[in-house]
Protein backbone atom coordinates (compact mmCIF):
# COMPACT_ATOMS: atom_id res chain seq x y z
CA UNK A 1 0.00 0.00 0.00
CA UNK A 2 0.88 3.67 -0.29
CA UNK A 3 2.93 5.94 1.84
CA UNK A 4 0.72 8.29 3.73
CA UNK A 5 0.71 11.77 1.72
CA UNK A 6 1.62 14.51 3.04
CA UNK A 7 -1.06 17.43 4.51
CA UNK A 8 -0.66 20.75 4.12
CA UNK A 9 -1.07 23.44 7.25
CA UNK A 10 -4.42 24.76 5.61
CA UNK A 11 -5.59 20.79 5.15
CA UNK A 12 -5.67 21.09 9.34
CA UNK A 13 -7.60 24.40 9.36
CA UNK A 14 -10.43 22.52 6.75
CA UNK A 15 -10.96 20.25 9.34
CA UNK A 16 -11.30 22.32 11.97
CA UNK A 17 -14.01 24.01 10.49
CA UNK A 18 -15.61 21.35 9.58
CA UNK A 19 -15.57 19.84 12.79
CA UNK A 20 -17.42 22.97 14.13
CA UNK A 21 -20.21 22.21 11.98
CA UNK A 22 -20.84 18.49 12.65
CA UNK A 23 -24.50 18.85 13.91
CA UNK A 24 -25.33 20.07 10.26
CA UNK A 25 -23.58 17.39 8.24
CA UNK A 26 -24.41 13.70 6.91
CA UNK A 27 -22.91 11.05 9.69
CA UNK A 28 -22.32 8.07 7.24
CA UNK A 29 -19.18 7.89 5.25
CA UNK A 30 -21.53 7.27 2.57
CA UNK A 31 -23.37 10.82 2.76
CA UNK A 32 -20.39 12.37 3.64
CA UNK A 33 -19.10 11.83 0.11
CA UNK A 34 -17.41 14.69 -1.03
CA UNK A 35 -18.38 16.36 -4.46
CA UNK A 36 -16.99 15.50 -7.57
CA UNK A 37 -13.76 17.74 -8.48
CA UNK A 38 -14.28 18.82 -11.65
CA UNK A 39 -11.49 17.62 -12.85
CA UNK A 40 -13.43 13.95 -12.45
CA UNK A 41 -15.17 14.88 -15.11
CA UNK A 42 -12.79 14.97 -17.94
CA UNK A 43 -12.20 12.18 -20.41
CA UNK A 44 -10.69 8.66 -18.91
CA UNK A 45 -8.93 6.57 -21.79
CA UNK A 46 -6.39 6.04 -23.52
CA UNK A 47 -5.65 10.17 -25.20
CA UNK A 48 -2.79 9.54 -27.27
CA UNK A 49 -1.43 6.83 -29.56
CA UNK A 50 1.10 4.42 -28.89
CA UNK A 51 0.87 2.43 -25.64
CA UNK A 52 0.65 -1.08 -26.09
CA UNK A 53 -2.21 -3.49 -26.33
CA UNK A 54 -2.04 -4.26 -22.46
CA UNK A 55 -0.88 -0.74 -21.46
CA UNK A 56 -4.30 -0.02 -23.60
CA UNK A 57 -6.24 -2.57 -21.47
CA UNK A 58 -4.84 -1.59 -18.11
CA UNK A 59 -5.71 2.27 -18.63
CA UNK A 60 -9.34 1.36 -19.15
CA UNK A 61 -9.43 -0.90 -16.29
CA UNK A 62 -8.15 1.96 -13.70
CA UNK A 63 -10.27 4.39 -15.69
CA UNK A 64 -13.36 2.08 -14.69
CA UNK A 65 -13.02 2.94 -11.54
CA UNK A 66 -13.51 6.41 -11.51
CA UNK A 67 -15.88 7.79 -8.37
CA UNK A 68 -14.54 4.88 -6.40
CA UNK A 69 -13.56 5.84 -3.01
CA UNK A 70 -9.84 5.97 -2.12
CA UNK A 71 -9.33 3.82 0.61
CA UNK A 72 -6.08 3.46 2.98
CA UNK A 73 -5.00 -0.16 1.92
CA UNK A 74 -7.60 -0.71 -0.43
CA UNK A 75 -6.92 -3.14 -3.39
CA UNK A 76 -4.36 -5.04 -1.27
CA UNK A 77 -6.81 -8.11 -0.69
CA UNK A 78 -5.19 -11.83 -1.95
CA UNK A 79 -7.01 -11.04 -5.25
CA UNK A 80 -6.26 -7.21 -6.70
CA UNK A 81 -9.71 -5.82 -6.94
CA UNK A 82 -11.59 -3.08 -4.57
CA UNK A 83 -11.17 -3.72 -0.92
CA UNK A 84 -12.48 -2.31 2.51
CA UNK A 85 -9.06 -0.70 3.95
CA UNK A 86 -8.48 0.85 7.32
CA UNK A 87 -7.68 3.78 9.13
CA UNK A 88 -3.56 5.00 8.36
CA UNK A 89 -3.82 5.92 12.15
CA UNK A 90 -2.44 10.07 11.13
CA UNK A 91 -5.29 11.82 8.42
CA UNK A 92 -8.85 12.72 10.49
CA UNK A 93 -10.13 12.00 6.65
CA UNK A 94 -9.17 8.10 6.69
CA UNK A 95 -11.32 7.57 10.00
CA UNK A 96 -13.84 6.01 7.64
CA UNK A 97 -11.52 3.95 5.23
CA UNK A 98 -12.25 1.26 7.54
CA UNK A 99 -16.34 1.59 5.79
CA UNK A 100 -14.87 2.07 2.36
CA UNK A 101 -14.31 -0.25 -0.47
CA UNK A 102 -12.11 1.06 -2.98
CA UNK A 103 -8.35 1.20 -3.50
CA UNK A 104 -5.50 3.30 -1.91
CA UNK A 105 -3.17 4.41 -5.15
CA UNK A 106 -0.79 1.45 -5.43
CA UNK A 107 -3.97 -1.10 -5.18
CA UNK A 108 -5.28 1.03 -8.69
CA UNK A 109 -2.44 0.22 -10.38
CA UNK A 110 -1.96 -3.74 -9.17
CA UNK A 111 -5.44 -3.75 -10.22
CA UNK A 112 -5.43 -2.52 -12.92
CA UNK A 113 -2.51 -4.29 -14.63
CA UNK A 114 -3.91 -7.44 -13.15
CA UNK A 115 -7.00 -6.98 -15.40
CA UNK A 116 -5.07 -6.53 -18.36
CA UNK A 117 -3.02 -9.24 -18.27
CA UNK A 118 -4.17 -11.52 -15.48
CA UNK A 119 -1.05 -11.72 -13.90
CA UNK A 120 -0.47 -10.31 -10.84
CA UNK A 121 2.40 -7.75 -11.57
CA UNK A 122 2.83 -4.96 -9.27
CA UNK A 123 2.02 -6.65 -5.53
CA UNK A 124 3.38 -3.89 -3.15
CA UNK A 125 3.27 0.16 -2.64
CA UNK A 126 4.14 2.61 -4.57
CA UNK A 127 7.50 2.54 -3.62
CA UNK A 128 7.81 -1.43 -4.65
CA UNK A 129 6.55 -0.36 -7.75
CA UNK A 130 8.76 2.33 -8.66
CA UNK A 131 11.42 -0.46 -8.48
CA UNK A 132 9.42 -3.38 -10.05
CA UNK A 133 11.13 -5.83 -12.09
CA UNK A 134 8.52 -5.51 -14.38
CA UNK A 135 9.84 -2.01 -15.64
CA UNK A 136 10.69 -2.14 -19.07
CA UNK A 137 11.56 1.67 -19.07
CA UNK A 138 12.60 4.05 -16.87
CA UNK A 139 12.59 7.49 -16.67
CA UNK A 140 13.82 10.54 -15.06
CA UNK A 141 11.91 13.61 -13.61
CA UNK A 142 14.05 15.66 -15.71
CA UNK A 143 12.45 14.31 -19.02
CA UNK A 144 8.43 15.07 -17.63
CA UNK A 145 6.15 13.65 -19.83
CA UNK A 146 7.72 14.04 -23.12
CA UNK A 147 8.43 10.02 -23.62
CA UNK A 148 5.71 8.54 -21.99
CA UNK A 149 2.69 6.65 -23.02
CA UNK A 150 -0.95 5.78 -21.53
CA UNK A 151 -0.63 3.24 -18.74
CA UNK A 152 2.90 4.40 -17.91
CA UNK A 153 3.31 4.60 -13.87
CA UNK A 154 4.66 8.20 -12.82
CA UNK A 155 5.71 8.51 -8.77
CA UNK A 156 6.50 10.85 -6.48
CA UNK A 157 8.63 11.40 -3.16
CA UNK A 158 11.92 11.74 -1.95
CA UNK A 159 14.31 9.16 -1.96
CA UNK A 160 11.04 6.89 -1.46
CA UNK A 161 7.79 6.68 -3.83
CA UNK A 162 4.98 7.83 -1.69
CA UNK A 163 2.58 8.22 -4.22
CA UNK A 164 1.80 6.37 -7.66
CA UNK A 165 -0.51 7.60 -10.67
CA UNK A 166 -1.26 6.24 -14.27
CA UNK A 167 -0.12 8.33 -17.18
CA UNK A 168 -3.18 8.86 -19.85
CA UNK A 169 -1.79 11.26 -22.60
CA UNK A 170 -2.43 14.57 -23.23
CA UNK A 171 -0.66 15.78 -20.03
CA UNK A 172 -3.76 13.74 -18.02
CA UNK A 173 -3.46 10.84 -15.46
CA UNK A 174 -5.90 9.19 -13.16
CA UNK A 175 -5.18 8.64 -9.93
CA UNK A 176 -6.25 7.27 -6.10
CA UNK A 177 -5.34 10.57 -4.06
CA UNK A 178 -6.08 10.48 -0.84
CA UNK A 179 -8.86 9.18 1.72
CA UNK A 180 -11.85 11.29 1.54
CA UNK A 181 -11.44 11.51 -2.56
CA UNK A 182 -12.81 9.38 -4.98
CA UNK A 183 -10.39 7.71 -8.15
CA UNK A 184 -9.87 10.94 -10.60
CA UNK A 185 -8.86 12.10 -13.66
CA UNK A 186 -6.73 15.00 -13.48
CA UNK A 187 -3.44 17.21 -14.69
CA UNK A 188 -0.43 15.74 -14.18
CA UNK A 189 2.18 17.11 -11.84
CA UNK A 190 5.89 17.15 -12.53
CA UNK A 191 7.14 19.87 -10.10
CA UNK A 192 7.94 19.25 -6.44
CA UNK A 193 8.98 15.76 -5.67
CA UNK A 194 7.82 14.17 -8.82
CA UNK A 195 10.70 11.07 -8.89
CA UNK A 196 10.05 9.92 -12.70
CA UNK A 197 8.07 7.37 -14.26
CA UNK A 198 8.41 3.50 -15.20
CA UNK A 199 6.80 1.28 -18.74
CA UNK A 200 5.47 -1.69 -17.01
CA UNK A 201 6.82 -5.19 -18.86
CA UNK A 202 3.41 -6.99 -19.29
CA UNK A 203 4.00 -9.50 -22.32
CA UNK A 204 5.40 -12.26 -19.79
CA UNK A 205 9.15 -11.94 -21.48
CA UNK A 206 11.71 -11.02 -19.54
CA UNK A 207 12.72 -7.69 -19.64
CA UNK A 208 15.60 -6.51 -21.48
CA UNK A 209 18.65 -4.95 -20.90
CA UNK A 210 19.57 -1.91 -22.47
CA UNK A 211 20.90 -2.79 -26.35
CA UNK A 212 23.42 -0.48 -25.77
CA UNK A 213 26.72 -2.93 -26.15
CA UNK A 214 26.91 -3.92 -22.47
CA UNK A 215 27.05 -7.44 -21.41
CA UNK A 216 24.04 -8.68 -19.77
CA UNK A 217 24.31 -10.44 -16.32
CA UNK A 218 21.55 -11.25 -13.66
CA UNK A 219 21.71 -9.91 -10.16
CA UNK A 220 21.00 -11.10 -6.68
CA UNK A 221 19.71 -10.07 -3.19
CA UNK A 222 17.03 -7.97 -2.14
CA UNK A 223 17.26 -3.98 -1.84
CA UNK A 224 19.72 -4.15 -3.49
CA UNK A 225 21.76 -0.64 -4.31
CA UNK A 226 23.33 1.17 -7.49
CA UNK A 227 25.33 4.46 -6.87
CA UNK A 228 26.41 7.33 -8.59
CA UNK A 229 30.14 6.75 -8.11
CA UNK A 230 32.13 3.06 -7.12
CA UNK A 231 31.35 3.77 -3.72
CA UNK A 232 28.79 2.72 -0.77
CA UNK A 233 28.56 6.37 0.48
CA UNK A 234 27.98 7.94 -3.01
CA UNK A 235 24.52 8.91 -4.00
CA UNK A 236 22.08 6.15 -4.59
CA UNK A 237 20.61 6.24 -8.05
CA UNK A 238 18.38 3.13 -8.10
CA UNK A 239 17.09 0.02 -6.03
CA UNK A 240 16.21 -3.64 -6.86
CA UNK A 241 14.08 -5.04 -4.75
CA UNK A 242 14.68 -8.12 -6.01
CA UNK A 243 16.53 -9.84 -8.64
CA UNK A 244 16.71 -8.83 -12.00
CA UNK A 245 18.72 -8.12 -15.23
CA UNK A 246 21.01 -5.48 -15.75
CA UNK A 247 23.82 -4.16 -18.83
CA UNK A 248 27.28 -3.81 -17.70
CA UNK A 249 29.44 -1.67 -20.17
CA UNK A 250 33.20 -1.82 -17.75
CA UNK A 251 34.54 -2.81 -15.01
CA UNK A 252 37.67 -1.70 -12.02
CA UNK A 253 38.86 -1.80 -8.97
CA UNK A 254 37.83 1.09 -6.57
CA UNK A 255 36.10 0.93 -2.70
CA UNK A 256 36.65 -2.67 -1.46
CA UNK A 257 32.83 -3.26 0.16
CA UNK A 258 32.11 -6.46 2.39
CA UNK A 259 28.32 -7.64 2.27
CA UNK A 260 26.81 -11.67 2.21
CA UNK A 261 29.54 -12.57 3.60
CA UNK A 262 32.03 -11.59 0.68
CA UNK A 263 34.57 -9.34 -0.11
CA UNK A 264 35.51 -7.20 -3.45
CA UNK A 265 36.84 -4.47 -4.66
CA UNK A 266 35.51 -4.55 -8.22
CA UNK A 267 32.44 -1.71 -9.78
CA UNK A 268 30.77 -2.97 -12.53
CA UNK A 269 29.47 0.84 -14.40
CA UNK A 270 25.88 -0.25 -15.87
CA UNK A 271 24.05 1.20 -19.06
CA UNK A 272 22.71 4.25 -17.68
CA UNK A 273 26.21 5.21 -15.68
CA UNK A 274 25.73 3.92 -12.10
CA UNK A 275 27.88 1.89 -10.57
CA UNK A 276 27.15 -1.71 -8.49
CA UNK A 277 29.36 -3.64 -6.28
CA UNK A 278 29.84 -6.94 -8.27
CA UNK A 279 28.99 -8.91 -4.92
CA UNK A 280 25.74 -8.71 -6.24
CA UNK A 281 26.49 -9.78 -9.72
CA UNK A 282 26.07 -13.66 -10.16
CA UNK A 283 29.66 -14.99 -11.78
CA UNK A 284 33.12 -14.48 -9.92
CA UNK A 285 34.36 -11.68 -8.23
CA UNK A 286 35.96 -10.03 -11.59
CA UNK A 287 33.02 -10.62 -14.22
CA UNK A 288 34.50 -12.71 -17.33
CA UNK A 289 33.97 -11.14 -20.72
CA UNK A 290 34.05 -7.45 -19.68
CA UNK A 291 36.52 -4.80 -20.35
CA UNK A 292 38.04 -2.81 -17.58
CA UNK A 293 36.60 1.03 -17.77
CA UNK A 294 40.21 2.21 -18.23
CA UNK A 295 40.57 0.35 -21.41
CA UNK A 296 42.20 -2.24 -20.46
CA UNK A 297 41.03 -6.41 -22.08
CA UNK A 298 38.26 -8.40 -20.96
CA UNK A 299 39.43 -10.75 -18.13
CA UNK A 300 39.89 -14.57 -19.04
CA UNK A 301 36.84 -16.92 -18.03
CA UNK A 302 37.34 -18.76 -15.07
CA UNK A 303 36.15 -21.81 -13.08
CA UNK A 304 37.39 -24.37 -16.20
CA UNK A 305 35.04 -22.36 -18.41
CA UNK A 306 36.11 -21.80 -22.16
CA UNK A 307 34.70 -18.24 -23.36
CA UNK A 308 32.50 -17.91 -26.79
CA UNK A 309 30.83 -15.05 -28.76
CA UNK A 310 27.63 -15.07 -29.37
CA UNK A 311 25.53 -13.88 -32.42
CA UNK A 312 22.14 -12.80 -32.96
CA UNK A 313 19.45 -10.47 -31.05
CA UNK A 314 16.86 -11.48 -28.08
CA UNK A 315 18.62 -14.70 -27.30
CA UNK A 316 17.48 -15.91 -24.38
CA UNK A 317 18.72 -18.75 -22.21
CA UNK A 318 17.09 -21.79 -20.08
CA UNK A 319 16.80 -23.21 -16.69
CA UNK A 320 17.05 -26.67 -18.58
CA UNK A 321 18.14 -27.81 -22.15
CA UNK A 322 14.96 -26.99 -23.63
CA UNK A 323 13.14 -23.96 -25.37
CA UNK A 324 10.26 -24.69 -23.46
CA UNK A 325 12.00 -24.47 -20.03
CA UNK A 326 11.92 -21.09 -17.85
CA UNK A 327 13.98 -18.14 -19.41
CA UNK A 328 16.96 -17.88 -17.36
CA UNK A 329 18.87 -14.51 -19.25
CA UNK A 330 18.36 -12.82 -22.06
CA UNK A 331 21.03 -11.41 -24.19
CA UNK A 332 19.63 -8.54 -26.41
CA UNK A 333 22.69 -8.05 -28.49
CA UNK A 334 25.70 -10.41 -29.89
CA UNK A 335 27.84 -10.91 -25.83
CA UNK A 336 30.64 -13.15 -24.49
CA UNK A 337 29.84 -16.20 -22.93
CA UNK A 338 31.60 -18.89 -20.34
CA UNK A 339 30.82 -22.47 -21.41
CA UNK A 340 31.38 -25.00 -18.93
CA UNK A 341 30.40 -28.11 -21.09
CA UNK A 342 28.18 -29.12 -23.74
CA UNK A 343 25.64 -31.99 -24.50
CA UNK A 344 23.00 -33.24 -26.50
CA UNK A 345 19.13 -32.73 -25.91
CA UNK A 346 16.41 -31.09 -27.31
CA UNK A 347 16.95 -30.63 -31.30
CA UNK A 348 15.94 -26.49 -31.78
CA UNK A 349 15.60 -25.28 -35.29
CA UNK A 350 16.15 -21.54 -35.75
CA UNK A 351 17.83 -19.03 -37.80
CA UNK A 352 18.29 -21.56 -41.17
CA UNK A 353 19.81 -24.09 -38.46
CA UNK A 354 18.84 -27.27 -36.89
CA UNK A 355 21.13 -28.55 -33.65
CA UNK A 356 20.34 -30.54 -30.73
CA UNK A 357 23.50 -29.06 -28.64
CA UNK A 358 23.42 -27.21 -26.01
CA UNK A 359 25.79 -25.40 -23.82
CA UNK A 360 25.77 -25.26 -19.83
CA UNK A 361 27.20 -21.41 -19.02
CA UNK A 362 28.91 -20.72 -15.62
CA UNK A 363 25.69 -19.73 -13.94
CA UNK A 364 23.78 -23.19 -14.65
CA UNK A 365 21.71 -21.89 -17.79
CA UNK A 366 21.70 -23.34 -21.22
CA UNK A 367 22.09 -22.02 -24.56
CA UNK A 368 21.34 -23.76 -27.86
CA UNK A 369 24.69 -23.80 -29.70
CA UNK A 370 23.28 -22.01 -32.57
CA UNK A 371 23.54 -19.28 -31.09
CA UNK A 372 27.21 -19.67 -30.51
CA UNK A 373 30.06 -18.59 -32.84
CA UNK A 374 31.53 -21.91 -33.33
CA UNK A 375 31.03 -25.51 -34.54
CA UNK A 376 27.76 -26.95 -33.91
CA UNK A 377 29.59 -28.99 -31.12
CA UNK A 378 31.96 -26.61 -30.19
CA UNK A 379 35.67 -27.77 -29.98
CA UNK A 380 37.67 -27.98 -26.74
CA UNK A 381 33.95 -28.32 -24.71
CA UNK A 382 33.88 -31.47 -22.78
CA UNK A 383 30.39 -33.24 -22.41
CA UNK A 384 28.49 -32.45 -19.58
Amino acid sequence: MTDRMLRTAGRSAAFALAAAVTALAPTTAQAAAPRTPAAAQDTCGVLVPGASAAAQAAVNAACSQIGVWYSWGGGHAATPGASYGYYDGVDPDSLHDGERKGFDCSGLMRYAYYKATGRDLLNGTANDQLHSSQASARFSAGQGTAPLLPGDLMFWGNGRARHVAMYLGAGKMVEAYESGTHIRVTSVRTGGDYAGAIRVNSDGAVPPAPADGGTTFETWGTGVRTHSSPSVRASTVSTFPGPTQVSVVCQKHAESVTAEGYTNDIWSKLADGSWLTNIYIKGPAELPGVPDCSGGTPSPPQGGSKAFRTWGTGVRTHTEPNVNAPVAGYFPQPTTVNIVCQKHAQEVRAEDYTNDAWSRLTDGSWLTNIYVKGDAWLAGVPTC
